[in-house]
């Protein structure tokens, strides 16, 4: 893992000094320089060479949006956008998601100086999984929609994901494929809770199944994808015919709430038939409850280390022998559908 280096772009020199702050107090970040505007980060990347850019959504001039849209299409490397996660926050994020942003980060524009502390803390960790991130290798694709219905039978087993940063874009791959009569799906999502509801009410408009959020007592059945996102709730999975989701207060596990390894656990403790997957990610959740499904006698993937976004979650969910295959999002995508159903043809 090599360091970033950051060139922060604001438009606000009080929000320049405040996250260069926050950055050089960071483990492995360098802030190499700073730019008020897309002309003065144009330059400043040519000429400071940085591995990441944190840039504002809202500037004056090209606003960071379209300057994002240059980037990815003349140099891409590493962006974290920085947004106010208002309604149109929210849908500017999801955008930037789509052009090639790494991650979308909220500005604490109106939190306590706890919220604030926990949140700009996590700035720094975002910009060195950002710094050893393949968003220069990954390719740029989407699923198709899945329009057919009537070829596609599931047997009962259950699908679960895992995937944090990056995870909306790899989302979007995977559930392009999924068809209307998908498995019963779990899916952990670690991201803003904000941006989490307007991706699901995306999805669930441009998906053929059903997108939702998880609720507490709703059952796992064919049809329907159900999405953790929570920070306050972990999800765990309740044996029955059908199986039910139920949402839990308890202290995060390993720091991560709602947890993957969590959620897997429950599902092989409770024996039920499923595949698991950790996708695209930071830190190190889901490797362990991926390990119990697998000894639970359940298929376990992950996404290809050398494609996914940030590679930390599925890397160490392969270090511990957790995994069965290690696939591409599109083979992944065709991989659960085969083994939780069948189709026609």
């Amino acid at each position: 893992m090599h360091d970033a280096r950051v060139l922060v772009v604001d438009d606000s020199a009080a929000m320049r000094a405040l996250f260069c702050d926050v950055l050089e107090q960071s483990k492995n970040v360098v802030v190499v320089g700073t730019a008020a505007s897309a002309a003065e980060a144009r330059s400043q990347i040519a000429q400071l060479q940085p591995n990441v850019v944190t840039l504002d959504v809202e500037m004056p001039g090209m606003s960071g949006i379209e300057f994002l849209e240059e980037i990815m299409s003349t140099n891409p490397m590493p962006v974290v956008m920085l947004s106010a996660l208002t309604q149109s926050g929210t849908e500017t994020s999801l955008k930037a998601f789509e052009l090639g942003a790494v991650e979308c980060f909220p500005k604490p524009l109106k939190a306590t100086p706890e919220q604030f502390a926990k949140t700009v803390g996590k700035l720094g960790k975002v910009v060195v999984a950002a710094a050893n991130s393949n968003v220069r290798d990954r390719p740029r694709h989407r699923g198709p929609k899945a329009e057919s219905t009537e070829g596609y039978t599931p047997n009962g087993k259950i699908a679960a994901f895992s995937t944090s940063m990056g995870g909306v874009d790899a989302l979007t791959e995977v559930l392009g494929h999924y068809p209307k009569n998908c498995p019963p799906t779990v899916i952990i999502l670690q991201t803003e809770p904000a941006l989490a509801e307007m991706f699901i009410a995306r999805a669930n408009k441009d998906c053929a199944c059903a997108i939702k959020a998880v609720a507490d007592g709703a059952e796992l059945v064919a049809g329907t994808v159900h999405i953790a996102f929570d920070p306050g709730k972990h999800v765990i999975v309740e044996p029955g015919s059908p199986p039910k989701l139920r949402t839990v207060e308890r202290e995060p596990v390993e720091g991560f709430r709602p947890s993957a390894t969590l959620l897997f656990g429950t599902i092989a403790r409770g024996g039920l038939s499923a595949i698991g997957a950790v996708l695209t990610g930071m830190g190190e959740d889901g490797a362990k409850g991926l390990k119990l499904l697998q000894a639970a006698g359940c298929r376990t993937l992950a996404q290809d280390r050398g494609t996914a976004t940030v590679p930390q979650a599925p890397a160490a969910a392969v270090e511990a022998g957790a995994v069965d295959a290690e696939l591409k999002l599109e083979e992944l995508a065709a991989d659960m559908l085969t083994q939780c159903g069948t189709a026609e043809g």
